[in-house]
């Protein structure tokens, strides 16, 4: 098991959730602050198995927009998790 935090604008968590939860992945939302300009920002939990976290990265890299520098805003961990239950 895998747990994938990514930290991304507000502006994109949208697009990334539902482009996640549309293949069946869980996702948690937390609002957070964070960067240079303390612009807002969403941390999104997600929780999977070792063979989707490329599936989900991928997911992640094509809905966060690209920003006025040219650059994505997304910082993510992948965390190796030993045991996840779900009530």
């Amino acid at each position: 098991m895998k747990l994938i935090i990514a930290i991304i604008r507000d502006t994109d968590q949208d697009a990334v959730a539902k482009a996640l939860t549309s293949q069946n992945l869980r996702v948690t939302h937390i609002a957070s602050t964070g960067g240079l300009l303390r612009r807002g920002v969403t941390t999104l939990l997600i929780g999977l198995e070792d063979e989707q976290v490329e599936q989900a990265l991928q997911i992640v890299r094509d809905h966060c927009a690209v920003d006025e520098t040219g650059k994505k805003g997304a910082t993510l961990f992948v965390l190796n998790v030993g045991e996840y239950l779900h009530f």
